[in-house]
């Protein structure tokens, strides 16, 4: 695999300056003296300037490089026209769907269609297709049927194997045979996509490339990339590949027995000889998946496919994986490498004009509105949440940018924007306090397969240092111009809870009145198929968070995000959740039903009932699902138990368990009494929804537990 640094290219076109937007139209490539695109980025999101968005961070480091990029923005894929606005590229067509899988940006956890689109000019919904990938896809090719077509953004990443899609209710194709794209590109793209503009400049065809990481392509039945490769075979629950023990770095010599002239030697090998020697085993050994064919119609086949799918997920030592659809391959090839810390710097560091492209006219963009005005200061999330699309994507390495590439961001922030006042939203990322922690010896990092780094406690070997990031806030906060920070990105608690002197820091200075965290759950059901830490983390965080609060003179409080009907909970769950959140005075008011992903570990536990947390058969752990839409609608009910709109839904289900001790009008009571009868003319009468749940558990023979008292 071909792993050069970011900074070992020369500039295609040397003389190529940075566009003030990269061009959206022909009369801006003319403005530039271009005759051509090398490459042209399609994309189902407003362009938006800013590192934020991943066609404007693709397209300004392919510029970078040396390449004329060009965007095609949400174009109207009812016809191939759109699609020739900026002429025929003379490298590739770069498709994505955006900063969200389409179908995830337009339809609820309930199926129902959105009326705004985040991000897109006014908030207008409709602007981009479902399962835009492969629409962009076809279209591109029907505007130059001689163009190369690379799939990217996470749409793509999610998408890149046969996966369960929740809209359709079924197990759907990897989007390469779908979109028919010469390539896909998963994850963090900027080595791969650098690497390949290169080689197609070279004059390589793009059906030869097939040693980029994080590269997935359609290849013939069988093909490998050379005769010295192993496949190892995963495809039937009876022969689940071969995992090979941990090694231990630090183990010194092994007697290796060798023989020569028919008299038997000892030859000492060198705990480094043999890790080289079982690193180039692993790096041409391919694991073949189940076939797209056969995870389709099998469930307990699929969650196993997800199992060895996650478990190659660590870019130290995953393997190539290999599925079957039809006649021919999907071939993907092992993870991408984190940039370091001096390409993340340069990744950020390019010349973003920071603002929506002028062809908008100023007109609201509620996601651009959002960001304008934080600072992403790391990407990757080593917690591997089941129901979290991160792992998928960014991988579970931290990529950390420097002390000087974010204060300097902070300072262009006041410096080009003139509506700054002062307040930088965020210092972050998918998580607010991951910032340069890693493993503490990159060799164990190289040969970990777990799949989180803090569960079902912190890994030893975990380095939860926050002094690096206590640091840079203090640095950042004492910039002339810079009023306030406030940290708008989720804290993950159980770390801060390792550092007094970060909440300490965090609670004095950057907190505005609320802070987001996210324990998702109180009980050890669910909690235990998400992969988050016991309630009682939240607990000791909240007494540290406290007081802080009271020695820093503020009145302050926390923001606790929860999941409705996440697989492994039960109504019971549900219900000891609500009255938790009684007992604590906490009313959610956003509140999150867990909607399946593609690819994640959840939506696997959600499809098939199975738990690929562990080895699967047939006969392994049933997961309890709440699938039906009334089960769904009480579970959310119950996290919302002071909103009136759930209490009859809320009052049938306890009657039906014999908790009608906990309906009434006292503070020890979860809803009160039904109004009388004239006075809920018009309200919504339950009806008999919930005795179909009701009867659906009964008949999964899920044992039920026994509920908390109030």
């Amino acid at each position: 695999m071909q792993v050069p640094s970011l900074f070992s290219y020369s500039p295609y076109r040397p003389d190529l300056k940075p566009a003030p937007f990269l061009p959206m139209s022909r009369a801006e490539m003319g403005r530039l003296g271009w005759d051509c695109c090398d490459v042209i980025l399609v994309t189902g999101d407003a362009y938006i300037d800013h590192p934020s968005f991943g066609m404007a961070l693709i397209g300004r480091v392919l510029e970078a490089q040396g390449f004329r990029v060009g965007i095609i923005s949400q174009p109207d894929w009812h016809s191939a026209e759109p699609f020739r606005v900026l002429g025929k590229p003379a490298l590739f067509f770069g498709i994505t769907a955006g900063n969200m899988d389409s179908l995830i940006n337009r339809y609820t956890a309930e199926r129902k269609i959105r009326s705004e689109d985040a991000y897109t000019a006014g908030a207008e919904a409709g602007k981009r297709p479902d399962r835009a990938l492969t629409v962009y896809a076809q279209r591109a090719r029907e505007a130059y049927p001689g163009a190369n077509i690379v799939l990217g953004s996470i749409e793509a990443s999610l998408r890149r194997i046969a996966h369960y899609d929740y809209w359709s209710d079924k197990v759907r194709r990897s989007v390469l045979p779908d979109s028919k794209a010469d390539m896909l590109i998963f994850g963090n793209a900027e080595r791969a996509i650098i690497a390949l503009a290169h080689r197609l400049a070279r004059g390589e065809a793009i059906a030869t490339i097939r040693d980029l990481r994080g590269a997935a392509f359609m290849v013939k039945h069988g093909w490998k990339p050379g005769e010295d490769w192993i496949e190892q075979d995963s495809s039937t629950l009876d022969r689940p590949g071969r995992i090979d023990p941990q090694r231990d770095p630090y183990a010194a010599t092994t007697p290796e027995q060798t023989s020569g002239d028919g008299v038997q030697a000892v030859r000492i090998v060198s705990a480094a000889e043999r890790i080289a020697q079982h690193r180039a085993q692993r790096a041409k050994t391919v694991i073949r998946l189940p076939a797209y064919e056969a995870v389709k119609d099998d469930a307990v086949l699929y969650a196993h496919a997800s199992r060895v799918f996650h478990l190659e997920s660590n870019p130290g030592n995953a393997r190539a994986l290999v599925q079957a659809h039809g006649e021919r391959d999907v071939w993907l090839n092992p993870p991408p490498l984190p940039l370091s810390t001096q390409e993340m710097d340069w990744v950020f560091d390019l010349p973003y004009a920071r603002a929506p492209h002028p062809a908008y006219g100023g007109a609201h963009i509620p996601a651009w509105e959002m960001i304008r005005f934080s600072v992403n200061i790391m990407r990757g999330c080593f917690g591997g949440c089941t129901f979290c699309s991160i792992t998928e994507h960014e991988g579970r390495i931290i990529q950390s940018r420097s002390h000087e590439s974010v204060l300097k961001e902070i300072e262009d922030i006041r410096d080009r924007i003139p509506e700054f006042r002062g307040h930088i939203t965020d210092l972050g990322g998918p998580t607010a306090n991951m910032y340069r922690m890693a493993c503490k010896d990159p060799k164990i990092e190289a040969a970990c397969r777990r799949l989180s780094c803090v569960y079902p406690d912190i890994c030893v070997n975990m380095n939860t240092d926050h002094s690096s990031l206590i640091a840079l806030y203090r640095k950042a906060r004492a910039i002339p111009g810079v009023k306030k920070i406030t940290i708008g990105s989720g804290l993950r608690y159980d770390l801060a809870v390792r550092s007094p002197e970060y909440v300490q820091e965090l609670v004095s200075h950057h907190v505005s009145g609320l802070l987001k965290i996210a324990p998702e759950h109180t009980e050890e059901g669910p909690l235990s198929k998400m992969m988050k830490p016991g309630i009682g983390a939240y607990d000791r965080f909240k007494r540290l968070f406290d007081k802080a609060s009271r020695e820093a003179g503020k009145k302050q409080h926390l923001v606790p995000y929860f999941i409705a009907a996440h697989p492994g909970t039960s109504d019971e769950d549900m219900l000891n959740l609500a009255l938790w959140l009684k007992v604590n005075h906490i009313r959610p008011d956003q509140v999150q039903t867990f909607t399946p992903t593609p690819l994640a570990m959840a939506t696997a536990m959600y499809h098939t009932r199975k738990n690929p947390l562990h080895k699967v058969t047939s006969d392994s752990e049933a997961v309890e699902v709440p699938r039906s839409g009334a089960q769904r609608k009480l579970h959310k009910a119950l996290l919302r138990y002071h909103d009136p709109a759930g209490h009859d839904l809320i009052r049938e289900y306890l009657h039906s368990i014999g908790r009608d001790d906990l309906i009434g009008n006292g503070p020890h009571h979860l809803v009160p009494r039904a109004a009388p009868a004239r006075l809920q003319r018009g309200r919504h009468a339950p009806g008999n929804d919930y005795a179909h749940a009701i009867a659906s558990n009964k008949k999964s023979g899920t044992p039920r537990k026994k509920t908390r008292g109030s």
